[in-house]
């Protein structure tokens, strides 16, 4: 189990414990933020924006994020990425609404700053009903992103061309799409089919610790990263 001293040195804790200032903590927020970017095209496709314009509003978001960097309203003990961010991107398209809407009516333009009241929001933890669909299309995104990340985190520990040959054979039960009986795998890597049941076993493991590994750099702390791990699995089954 975790202990809170592995939460320290974390991305995220990194970020909160400094405020933004250090060098390391820009660094952090900017891994961070580049780690977020398909959840947050994919929540402005949702909101109806064309796939480009999406896009080219994720860069302004995320050099508004980098830039301003306001996290004085982050509580240091509890607090998830996600949910900062969502928050954040929520009040970042307020402002653009602001001002369109300043724009049509002829006046000025209405400047309403990314402020850390909102980036402060505790998010989406149990999806329903009501919960609006852009939010949920965000959060499935950054699951997807998250696996994505923890299994290219695990390819790379397989380094020759043996190992790499039988990651490729076995990947198939890590993502769900297994279209080859174990036998016939087996076969292939000259093992018996319970060597590869183990193997299926270990890397399963070892993809499920890069999992809470890759979630522990954006939470808090270990009860954090155990909600998130769970919340995690409640939006990828809908």
């Amino acid at each position: 189990m975790s202990s809170p001293a592995d939460f320290r040195t974390t991305r995220w804790t990194q970020v909160i414990a400094s405020r933004g200032e250090s060098v390391a903590a820009k660094t952090a927020l900017s891994d961070l933020c580049a780690a977020y970017y398909a959840p947050v095209v994919a929540f402005l496709r949702a909101d109806g924006r064309e796939e480009d314009a999406a896009r080219e509003l994720a860069h302004e978001f995320f050099a508004r994020v980098l830039e301003r960097q306001s996290l004085a309203g982050v509580d240091r003990a509890r607090g998830r990425f996600r949910s900062y961010l969502l928050g954040a991107l929520k009040h970042f398209l307020g402002d653009q609404r602001s001002r369109a809407a300043a724009v049509k009516r002829g006046g000025g333009i209405v400047s309403v700053p990314l402020g850390p009241g909102t980036d402060t929001s505790p998010g989406i933890e149990i999806p329903d009903p009501s919960t609006p669909p852009s939010d949920l299309i965000f959060d499935r995104q950054w699951a997807l992103t998250l696996l994505d990340r923890s299994l290219l985190a695990l390819g790379a520990e397989f380094t020759s061309a043996a190992e790499r040959a039988q990651f490729e054979a076995l990947k198939p039960w890590l993502t769900g799409e297994p279209g080859t009986p174990q036998s016939a795998v087996a076969a292939q890597l000259g093992l018996n089919e319970n060597a590869v049941k183990v193997a299926i076993h270990r890397l399963r493991r070892r993809f499920r610790e890069l999992v809470k590994s890759e979630i522990a750099q954006t939470v808090a702390d270990a009860a954090e990263q155990r909600a998130e791990l769970e919340h995690l699995i409640r939006v990828l089954a809908r």
